[in-house]
């Protein structure tokens, strides 16, 4: 570890934009590249946690990241992100070694058609700008704003600019899909992340991988207002990059 504290300033454009702000996903990467940036090539993210506590927009972002505990097995960082003086972000990690030890895999990738059998998606880019940074293909019959029974979206997705999946492009992408309600509704409304958590599995532990992943977000419950969604996140060759979590807002629709 060379140092325990850093910051940085970036400056996200408006392609990266959902509905009004900046994708909850892409922040949270910014976070995580943050923390990893002190903890050098040692260990690899076991998971992340991120709070949206205001709207992020296009002006400068100071993210600043600390190394919490740095252990020889597990490591602890934490970041802090402010926009026009006031804290909009935050977040903490876990870190660790990889080691031997007993394998088990209780996330199944589904059985769906190859990326290459699947028509291309666009996303309404007033809603979601961020995808032009993507590409999608759902996997199944289930459409956004499609009214279907349940609230459950599965699409092939990998980047536009054809980069590799690591750590940081996992977060994007467990975030990627429109919120798994949007799969009964037939119009849209705003659902903004509060927290989004991501456990990773060890698919990344020898690096970043390439190719398409296959994402999957369901709505586990929904009321008073707000949803727990679950995502999760695999290789094309079914291997787990990572599982997420979040709890979101539900917000009257858009007038």
């Amino acid at each position: 570890m060379s140092t325990t504290a850093a910051g940085t300033t970036v400056s996200v454009g408006r392609s990266w934009w959902s509905w009004a702000g900046v994708h909850g996903g892409y922040l949270a990467a910014q976070g995580l590249a943050g923390m990893r940036g002190l903890l050098g090539e040692a260990p690899v993210v076991r998971t992340l946690t991120t709070h949206f506590l205001a709207p992020v927009d296009d002006h400068p972002l100071r993210i600043e990241a600390a190394v919490e505990r740095a252990g020889r097995g597990t490591s602890f960082a934490s970041f802090v992100a402010e926009q026009g003086g006031a804290v909009v972000l935050r977040g903490s990690a876990v870190f660790g070694t990889a080691h031997p030890g007993p394998g088990y895999d209780g996330s199944q990738a589904p059985a769906v058609p190859g990326a290459d059998d699947c028509e291309a998606l666009e996303l309404p880019e007033r809603l979601a700008a961020f995808a032009r940074h993507l590409e999608i293909r759902p996997a199944t019959p289930a459409r956004p704003l499609g009214g279907g029974d349940r609230a459950e979206l599965t699409a092939w997705v990998r980047f536009a600019d054809g980069r590799g999946l690591d750590a940081e492009a996992v977060v994007v992408l467990a975030d990627a899909l429109p919120p798994a309600l949007f799969a009964r509704w037939t119009a849209p409304r705003p659902v903004p992340s509060a927290e989004l958590t991501v456990h990773y599995g060890d698919a990344l532990d020898r690096g970043p991988v390439d190719g398409w992943a296959l994402v999957r977000i369901r709505t586990e419950h929904a009321g008073s207002g707000w949803a727990v969604d679950d995502s999760t996140v695999w290789t094309a060759d079914g291997r787990l990059l990572g599982s997420g979590r979040q709890a979101r807002r539900i917000l009257a629709p858009l007038t």
